[in-house]
């Protein structure tokens, strides 16, 4: 996943640990050899048109809404054929009144007809306070759940491991997060919840309090959850 930060100095550009301290509190215990963070890319402003999310200070929000209302009125300009000119229109009109192309309410029909543009706020848009900028790989727990994504965990032995993935994906696509061998020869995800995990007092506490559920292929997988997958090698 990358992340851009439009208008923001100071943060180093480059992966950054996403310091969830769910992973910390995990860490204590379940024994394993390492803790292995999720990892984002952090890129400059010139990359926000690729990035996945866009981080912004309460300062430049109107700047990055400023880019996306001049590009769609130099199109209008050039007069665009319907129905792209009329959904132009509608966007143009949420953002003059400073809102995201995001939050324009628009139809999927409407979304094809804009497809060939890369709007900036129609990625998800988050913005920091001072107090998140200094303390930023934390802040990037929320960048995440605000951008529509979760994560699992695979624990003890070599690592205790959060795995980044698109929130509502079943267990085999989760699975492919780890290897696509696991997503092919699913069989099923043996599931602790975060909540039973914490209040047990651990993995195996868990599991003698039959905190374990077996779930099949259709299972959606929770943010947080304990995961280990069963699958044809």
């Amino acid at each position: 996943m990358k992340v851009s930060l439009f208008g923001l100095t100071g943060i180093p550009l480059g992966k950054h640990n996403v310091k969830d301290a769910r992973l910390d509190q995990t860490h204590q215990l379940v024994e394993a050899k390492k803790k292995t963070y999720v990892q984002v890319d952090v890129a400059g402003e010139e990359e926000a048109v690729t990035a996945d999310a866009i981080v912004v200070s309460s300062s430049t929000r109107l700047d990055v809404i400023l880019r996306d209302l001049e590009f769609v009125e130099t199109r209008l300009e050039r007069d665009p054929p319907e129905p792209e000119k009329s959904v132009l229109t509608k966007i143009k009109a949420a953002l003059e009144n400073e809102r995201f192309v995001s939050a324009a309410s628009l139809t999927p029909a409407e979304l094809q007809a804009v497809a060939a543009h890369a709007f900036l706020t129609s990625k998800p848009v988050v913005v920091a306070t001072a107090a998140d900028l200094e303390k930023f790989d934390e802040f990037l727990v929320r960048v995440l759940h605000e951008s529509g994504y979760i994560s699992y965990l695979t624990v003890g032995g070599p690592e205790n491991r959060a795995w980044l993935i698109k929130q509502g994906l079943t267990a085999p696509e989760a699975a492919g997060a780890i290897h696509t061998d696991i997503q092919k020869g699913f069989i099923r995800a043996e599931i602790i919840s975060f909540a039973d995990f914490i209040a047990a007092g651990g993995e195996t506490q868990a599991k003698h309090a039959n905190k374990l559920r077996l779930e099949t292929k259709q299972y959606v997988v929770q943010d947080y959850d304990l995961v280990n997958f069963r699958f044809n090698k």
